[in-house]
């Protein structure tokens, strides 16, 4: 049984936006900027940033679509796997591996984050502005887990295979959260 009437017992993301649709296309823009505007992280980095702050927050919907969609980008399917487990061995670069240190702190005990933790980074070779596009990354996926997780949309395989052929076609786009909102009716344009 869904957790809410209004949707089918198994919902997808798109079932629970179709519904409560009020904030789609916002948030839908606040992903692309996040995950596909300028950044020094590249869209394959980015996306392994959201699958491991979701993996963290065990949401299995967005840990297995944003892993999904790290692969579709090229990152090696081991490398997530062994990223959950110690970044340090997943053959990631050290300021990845550091700011994903700092992600799984910020991500688990929030309030305990300090300004040694940023210098860990920065000694890294992170720069300022690539920890921030990484905080960024990192608080809207606790948002999404949230919205997934509150809204009861659970992994399933078909769940990811409706995702996985939806990110192939649109694997080149600039915006393809936007586009992904415009198929549901969103969208400045509609009513």
């Amino acid at each position: 049984m869904a957790r809410f009437p209004s949707l089918p017992d198994s919902p997808h993301l798109s079932d629970v936006f179709q519904t409560f649709g009020r904030a789609v296309w916002p948030l839908c823009e606040y992903h692309d900027v996040i995950l596909r505007g300028d950044s020094d992280w590249s869209v394959s980095e980015r996306e392994l940033m959201a699958a491991y702050v979701s993996g963290l927050n065990a949401c299995g919907f967005c840990h297995g679509a944003h892993k999904m969609i790290a692969e579709l980008h090229g990152i090696p399917p081991d490398t997530l796997d062994l990223m959950m487990d110690d970044p340090g061995k997943a053959g990631l670069s050290p300021g990845l591996v550091a700011t994903l240190g700092y992600l799984r702190k910020l991500t688990l005990e929030p309030s305990r984050v300090t300004d040694a933790d940023a210098q860990s980074v920065f000694a890294a070779g992170v720069s300022e502005q690539g920890l921030f596009d990484a905080i960024t990354v990192c608080a809207l996926f606790n948002f999404m887990n949230r919205i997934v997780e509150g809204a009861g949309v659970l992994f399933s395989e078909d769940n990811l295979a409706a995702s996985r052929e939806r990110n192939k076609a649109s694997l080149d786009q600039a915006s393809p959260y936007r586009a992904f909102a415009r198929t549901l009716g969103f969208g400045p344009e509609a009513p």
